[in-house]
């Protein structure tokens, strides 16, 4: 289907897909909070701080474009290494959550400004278009906006695709829809896969020949990944005596969890933690607005549960809920095993590399299907721990625990199985490179 068509199409049926979803967007935003005035960035509006900030760096920065928490720190890891070999060019970072401009906007370098993303109307992409005039468009991982594609591509601004991610579901969605989605994908000038067995699949749902080129996994590269702050772990080791009795805990950290998992996990743990009365389970939620949701779930499973904000506490409780968002990384590295939510009664999973980058054995379920090729490689390493179901969670949980020079062996096997992305970060930045 030529390429005017399909945007034909996409813009007639958008605005009533916009006004569908409208009550979920409100809700959400409402839940999450964050956002406050530059809401209105996402149509075009900018506040005079930010406009003058996009004035000075339009026309000799580059635009990347990251969703979330996890394509944000991916696009700070790339951001850094940029700035490294081409210090000249600023970077306008557009998010679309409100948790994902919070990360953004952490200890953000100067050269660094960080907007909303604007809705992929043409009549508000054109205009932010015009205020940052960019050298470069970059896409991680995922979302390909048609509209603000499409003038990127008539202004001959090189639109590259990084770290490109393609699930099996999504795969077998795009080519049931190839006749509607491959002439979007077919403007993209480069993508940058992870695995030499995404180039053929890229391809076949329409990124044209040739474009497609395997840098590596910019997530799953330890050598470009930020690592935890001492002052921060020291801070939290300090939380965590405090709240247990004053010593340091073993600690069993449940990370980026779902619901459902909470109060099953908790169920689990108040069956095994007499086995190992000197350990303490942490729940990491992978939303932090669910905390209330979370700690119910936690007392529902017959047990005390304490938020993080509202440390510090009298009297220790059985389980705290991590409650923050940008925390994750330094409590993994205080942690001696890591579940990786989304895993057990959800699917699609979460990224278990930085628990493996810190040297953390990792635990999973059977629901990791959007790091299949991750978990393939990290299991034929036994780099890894995936087991079927609860029961077999509580089995593993066991084993590590009773065992720590086990379970820090496959750690370390673990880390030694990602060396075979090492330095996908620089290899990305150095096809980005501007001239």
């Amino acid at each position: 289907m030529p390429l005017l068509l399909v945007l034909l199409i996409y813009n007639l049926l958008l605005p009533f897909a916009l006004l569908v979803l409208l009550p979920v967007s409100v809700l959400k935003m409402r839940r999450r909070g964050g956002y406050g005035a530059k809401f209105w960035q996402r149509f075009g509006f900018f506040d005079r701080t930010t406009a003058a900030q996009l004035e000075a760096v339009r026309g000799r920065c580059r635009w990347m474009h990251a969703v979330s928490v996890g394509e944000v720190n991916v696009a700070r890891k790339l951001i850094r290494e940029l700035l490294k070999q081409e210090p000249g060019t600023p970077v306008v970072l557009s998010v679309t959550t409100s948790t994902g401009y919070a990360v953004a906007c952490d200890k953000a370098p100067a050269e660094l400004t960080v907007i909303y993303s604007p809705v992929d109307l043409a009549l508000v992409v054109g205009p932010v278009f015009a205020r940052i005039r960019p050298r470069q468009f970059i896409l991680v991982e995922a979302e390909v906006w048609p509209n603000l594609v499409r003038v990127m591509q008539r202004a001959k601004v090189p639109v590259v695709l990084v770290n490109a991610r393609l699930s099996p579901r999504s795969e077998h969605r795009y080519r049931k829809f190839r006749w509607l989605v491959a002439p979007v994908f077919g403007m993209l000038d480069k993508v940058l896969v992870q695995e030499p067995e995404d180039v053929a699949r890229w391809e076949a749902i329409g990124a044209r020949p040739g474009t497609v080129q395997v840098t590596g996994s910019i997530k799953f590269d330890l050598l470009g990944q930020a690592a935890s702050s001492p002052e921060r772990v020291a801070e939290f080791r300090g939380l965590l005596a405090g709240a247990f009795g004053g010593s340091v805990p073993r600690v069993v950290l449940v990370a980026s969890s779902h619901a459902g998992e909470e109060q099953a996990i908790a169920e689990l743990w108040q069956v095994i933690r007499a086995d190992f009365p000197e350990a303490r389970l942490l729940i990491a939620p992978r939303h932090a607005e669910r905390r209330a949701e979370v700690l119910a779930a936690v007392e529902a499973a017959g047990l005390s549960g304490v938020l993080r904000s509202a440390l510090p506490v009298k009297q220790g409780p059985d389980v705290l809920v991590v409650d923050s968002t940008g925390e994750l990384r330094d409590w993994q590295a205080l942690a001696e095993v890591v579940i990786i939510g989304k895993s057990f009664l959800a699917k699609g999973g979460q990224n278990p590399v930085e628990a493996i980058a810190a040297g953390v054995p990792v635990l999973t379920g059977p629901h990791m299907e959007n790091f299949s090729a991750l978990m393939t490689l990290l299991r034929s390493a036994d780099g890894v721990a995936q087991t079927d179901d609860l029961p077999g969670l509580a089995f593993q949980l066991r084993k590590i625990l009773a065992d720590p020079a086990v379970a820090q062996a496959m750690a370390r096997r673990g880390k030694a199985a990602l060396a075979r992305h090492a330095g996908a970060t620089p290899r990305t930045a150095e096809v980005l490179r501007l001239g």
